[in-house]
């Protein structure tokens, strides 16, 4: 079993990275959008932030109060939309209850849409033309490719149709490209005898939030591990630990490679996310 680390890819892939943007004479510029003080959201904006100040990317955390209505969030998009010194834009999840995520997130412009999300961007996708990919789906590529995994002809599952992992995902996984040309199979929430499924797999990759769901009856020898999942729970009182979906110590000696969580994707999402800001800047300059 070989452990992927993501911490170490993710500073490899941020060395050339670091180079070009500090050739550039002006830095680009990411704008963060966060709405309340959700502490995951909260940690994870800090780090994007810490990240992109380390290679000399300006960073600004706008923060507002869960009150704000989605029509002034969506006009603060507006503004910074037109404002030539923002070159990537994102829109930090969770969202207030009720709001229309996928408005926001074609709200902003798609040359600063950093996240991906756009319909424009995930429409280039779907064509064969990728420009900015969302991260985790990018990064989960990066991973693969930096461990030598083959993808050609290989049987991927994928646990979760979302359009921030899942689906796209499933795009780059089967274009013909380096690390594309797999054979998909999308499972979700409907899914029947799920594990049927997954234990067809040359490659697991699962983004479900559901934690330590995915144990050794759920997988085969031999199987390539990618789990998304991020969750918090209770070890003992007032003590927490981050596991992920699939149950680490009961796969771990089945799998051929796997990630750990934390140290897995987490680290190489951050990482696309500063590539593609550097990309959004140059697709604008």
């Amino acid at each position: 079993m070989a452990i992927i680390d993501g911490s170490a890819i993710a500073r490899a892939f941020l060395l050339p990275v670091e180079e070009k943007v500090r050739a550039l004479k002006k830095p680009p510029r990411l704008v963060v959008l966060r709405v309340g003080e959700d502490p995951a959201s909260v940690a994870y904006v800090n780090k994007k932030k810490t990240t992109a100040q380390a290679l000399g990317i300006e960073s600004v955390v706008e923060v507002f109060d869960v009150s704000i209505s989605q029509k002034a969030f969506l006009q603060r998009i507006k503004a910074l939309n037109a404002d030539a010194n923002v070159h990537g834009i994102l829109v930090q999840t969770p969202l207030p209850l009720g709001w229309d995520a996928y408005a926001l997130f074609n709200a902003v412009h798609p040359l600063k849409d950093v996240d991906g999300f756009h319909a424009e961007n995930i429409g280039l996708l779907a064509q064969g033309r990728p420009r900015l990919v969302a991260c985790t789906p990018a990064g989960i590529l990066e991973l693969l490719c930096h461990s030598n995994i083959q993808t050609h002809g290989k049987h991927v599952v994928i646990v979760g149709r979302s359009v921030i992992v899942g689906r796209p995902l499933a795009l780059l996984l089967a274009a013909d490209h380096r690390q594309g040309n797999a054979t998909l199979t999308i499972c979700h929430s409907q899914t029947q005898n799920l594990f049927d499924f997954t234990r067809q797999a040359d490659i697991l990759i699962s983004a479900i939030g559901k934690p330590r769901f995915f144990g050794a009856e759920a997988v085969k020898p031999g199987v390539v591990v990618i789990d998304v999942g991020i969750n918090r729970i209770q070890v003992e009182p007032g003590r927490t630990r981050l596991v992920g979906d699939v149950d680490y110590d009961a796969v771990a000696p089945l799998a051929a490679y796997i990630t750990p969580v934390p140290g897995g994707v987490g680290p190489m999402t951050v990482a696309q996310l500063m590539a593609n800001t550097l990309l959004a800047y140059r697709l604008q300059i």
